[in-house]
């Protein structure tokens, strides 16, 4: 692995104190903080410069432990059993420890479990974890480490760079709707998934 076991050691630390964190996913590089820390998504609102209705997803190191914070039907479950680890976001209804200030207030979020080894041995350690591009909204999202915001860098507490991320960004589907929200990687899978299960 790429990233010493004290560094990701170093960012769990930093996420259990409400700080924020870099960190390499399989497709572009995420920012990470408490995603049950309502204080904590502030903070990844305000270094992302993002509106606040428009919500975060979480992330966990394996699908059965995104069930301790959502909801999920059969087909729901057999997707994720699919598609996870890997770069798909599943959008779900959420369980009522889940804050709404990283939902934007609503029911459904999105659960991601990245299929990236650094990503999976930090989620090993704290989670769950936001699960959003660290970027400044509105701004490219960053595959290599070196491009990082001076801006958003000046609120980040640390940095996991595993080297440069594929770059194409996770596909965002609700199952129990059979619909794609956002096309990403691997969506022409998920596209023929949803039409097998209608």
């Amino acid at each position: 692995m790429s990233v010493s076991d004290a560094d990701l050691d170093a960012a769990a630390a930093a996420i259990e104190d409400g700080g924020l964190v870099v960190y390499p996913t399989e497709t572009v590089y995420g920012l990470g903080a408490d995603a049950l820390d309502p204080d904590a998504v502030e903070r990844v609102f305000e270094a992302k410069q993002r509106s606040r209705d428009k919500p975060l997803s979480f992330a966990f190191p394996d699908a059965d432990s995104a069930l301790e914070c959502v909801r999920v039907g059969e087909t729901e479950r057999e997707f994720m059993t699919e598609f996870l680890p890997g770069p798909v976001t599943v959008v779900c209804e959420k369980h009522a420890s889940v804050p709404d200030e990283l939902t934007g207030g609503r029911e459904r979020v999105g659960v991601r479990v990245p299929d990236h080894e650094v990503a999976l041995a930090l989620l090993e350690r704290v989670a769950p974890i936001t699960a959003t591009s660290a970027n400044v909204s509105g701004r490219p999202s960053v595959t290599d480490p070196a491009e990082l915001d001076d801006e958003l860098l000046a609120n980040v507490d640390a940095v996991l760079d595993a080297g440069e991320a594929a770059g194409t960004e996770s596909t965002v589907v609700d199952v129990e709707a059979g619909e794609i929200l956002r096309r990403g990687a691997n969506a022409a899978a998920v596209e023929r998934w949803l039409r097998e299960h209608e």
